[in-house]
């Protein structure tokens, strides 16, 4: 059986001692002294040979296991997926892994991932939080394991949060409507009471307040079977509809769907937007305008204030970032020809 590589054998084969080559695998290599050049020429040679640590020794030595737990609605989901992938590349740089989970919006799964990732000694925990679980976030708070919430809070729940302006976004997108000759606007939504779902919500009453406008609201289940859901709406949109704003990306597929199956033409008889932006949605014809969120900074913020949690322990009031989002345009919301 082949022999496992330890640090011992990488810092002989390198001729470096173990301690330089323990301060590069741990993400410490800049703080302790290490070069560049020699931080590029270990982690060169630990990719050609494929070594992978024992991080469970490592936490035992260590205190520390250089893993966090991720907890996301659904992680298939195009905007989680991609913020997922920016995480790992942030962290991977800084040493450290993530063990994803989702959650489903379900209060009984969250707390199940949770146990899961406390057995698994994770260091920190970044949560888009599900309702139900604000007790399980402030035991881990209190006992100092640091915890970043992303994409939507929880009531009275004092963390540490990386959020997006919800209202404004949504609201932009509703003026951009009413701006291209669009008057009977429909909300497409969730039956969610989660924060920025309430947000896009209000953004949008907001807007059509200040214009005069009756507001049309279509909700829809969470997690309601496809076909479900794109029949729900084909049916239940009103009739006089000549603009829809999708309050996911993931309504709007269904909703584009129950759009072809009206016949309507799109941006002609319904221009469309969209909160969140995805790859496919510029690739659509007509192209989908859309709500974009900062990926790059949401993740940016969120392990910034990770690292600092775990590098400066002990309490510190919590922190909470509002990030602007960018409304692109694109073909399926034109200027409406009179």
């Amino acid at each position: 059986m082949k022999k496992k590589l330890s640090i011992r054998d990488i810092a002989e084969q390198l001729k470096v001692s173990k301690t330089t080559v323990s301060f590069v695998l741990n993400g410490k290599a800049a703080e302790n002294g290490v070069s560049k050049a020699m931080e590029r020429r270990v982690l060169a040679y630990i990719e050609k040979v494929g070594y992978r640590p024992n991080r469970m020794a490592q936490g035992l030595r260590t205190g520390r296991s250089k893993t966090i737990g991720m907890m996301v609605e659904d992680i298939s989901d195009a905007f989680f997926s991609s913020i997922a992938r920016k995480f790992e590349e942030i962290l991977s740089v800084k040493g450290y892994r993530i063990i994803y989970g989702s959650t489903e919006n379900n209060t009984a799964v969250a707390k199940d991932l949770i146990q899961v990732f406390r057995n698994h000694q994770v260091d920190g925990y970044i949560i888009a939080p599900p309702p139900g679980i604000e007790e399980d976030i402030r035991e881990l708070i209190a006992d100092e394991l640091p915890v970043i919430v992303f994409d939507r809070t929880l009531p009275n729940l004092e963390v540490d949060s990386v959020l997006v302006d919800n209202h404004q976004g949504a609201y932009r997108a509703t003026r951009h409507l009413l701006d291209n000759g669009y008057k009977h606007i429909t909300l497409v939504t969730l039956t969610s009471e989660q924060i920025q779902m309430r947000e896009r919500e209000r953004g949008y009453l907001d807007c059509l307040a200040e214009a005069g406008k009756r507001a049309k609201i279509l909700r829809i289940k969470y997690h309601e079977q496809r076909e479900k859901a794109v029949s729900d709406i084909e049916k239940n949109i009103p009739a006089d509809t000549d603009a829809v704003l999708f309050a996911t990306n993931y309504l709007a597929e269904n909703g584009l769907e129950a759009i072809a199956m009206r016949r309507w033409n799109i941006p002609d008889q319904v221009a469309i937007a969209v909160f969140d932006d995805c790859n496919w949605f510029k690739l659509f014809k007509p192209s989908i305008t859309a709500v974009a969120q900062p990926l790059e900074a949401i993740c940016t913020e969120v392990v910034d204030l990770l690292l600092q949690k775990l590098e400066h322990a002990g309490h510190k009031a919590p922190r909470s970032l509002h990030l602007p989002t960018h409304l692109v345009i694109r073909d399926s919301s034109q200027q409406r020809s009179q």
